[in-house]
C-alpha cells in the first residue's frame, strides 16, 4: 500500500509539474504540429485538459510497465483519475466563470486541484481490497479517452470546450 500511495503521490507532483510545461510546449517546439498531440496548441478548455491527461496517462503506464506497480483495479483507478481531472477541470472553471471575472491564480489552483483530487480517487480504488470486477471495460474506456485526447486537437469539435477565447478559433491556429 505505501507504495501504491508515495508513487500517486510522486505521480500527482510530476503531472501538476509536467502539465505545467505543457502549457508552453507547443510554442517552445516552434509549434511542431506532431507536440500538439500532448500540448496545449491555443487557450481552449480542451487544450487545458490535455495538461491533466496526458502527464497522468504516462505515470500510469510508467507505474505499470516500469515500476510492475499492478494493484487490483489498476484500470479501473486509472480510468477514474483520466475521467475526474477533466470533469472537475470543466466544471470548477465554469462555475468560476458564472460569478468572478477571470483569475491566473484560481485557473492554476483548478488545475492543481483537479490533479490532486484525481490522484486520491485513484489511490482510493487502488487500495481496496475490493475487486469491482470492470478492468476490461476501464481498459477499453481508456482507449476511448485516450484516442479523444489524440485526435481533438487536429479535429475539434465546433462548440464551446473547444474554442479559443483570445482568438475565436479551433484547433491548432497557424
Amino acid at each position: 500500500m505505501k507504495k501504491i500511495k508515495t508513487f500517486e503521490i510522486l505521480s500527482a507532483i510530476g503531472t501538476i509539474g509536467f502539465g505545467s510545461m505543457l502549457h508552453f510546449a507547443y510554442a517552445w517546439s516552434g509549434n511542431w504540429r506532431p507536440m500538439a498531440l500532448i500540448a496545449a496548441v491555443n487557450e481552449s478548455t480542451w487544450e487545458h485538459l490535455k495538461l491533466a491527461f496526458w502527464p497522468a496517462f504516462i505515470f500510469a503506464l510508467i507505474a505499470y510497465f516500469v515500476v510492475k506497480m499492478k494493484p487490483k483495479n489498476f484500470c479501473l483507478a486509472q480510468m477514474v483519475k483520466f475521467v475526474s481531472m477533466p470533469i472537475l477541470i470543466i466544471v470548477l472553471f465554469y462555475a468560476h466563470q458564472l460569478f468572478f471575472s477571470d483569475s491566473l491564480i484560481y485557473d492554476i489552483s483548478i488545475f492543481w486541484l483537479a490533479v490532486i483530487l484525481g490522484h486520491v480517487f485513484s489511490y482510493q480504488i487502488e487500495k481496496s481490497s475490493k475487486d469491482y470486477n470492470l478492468e476490461k471495460l476501464s481498459t477499453v474506456l481508456i482507449i476511448i479517452i485516450l484516442l479523444k485526447f489524440s485526435l481533438f486537437t487536429y479535429f475539434p469539435i465546433q462548440n464551446f470546450l473547444f474554442l479559443d477565447p483570445v482568438t475565436n478559433l479551433y484547433g491548432i491556429i497557424k
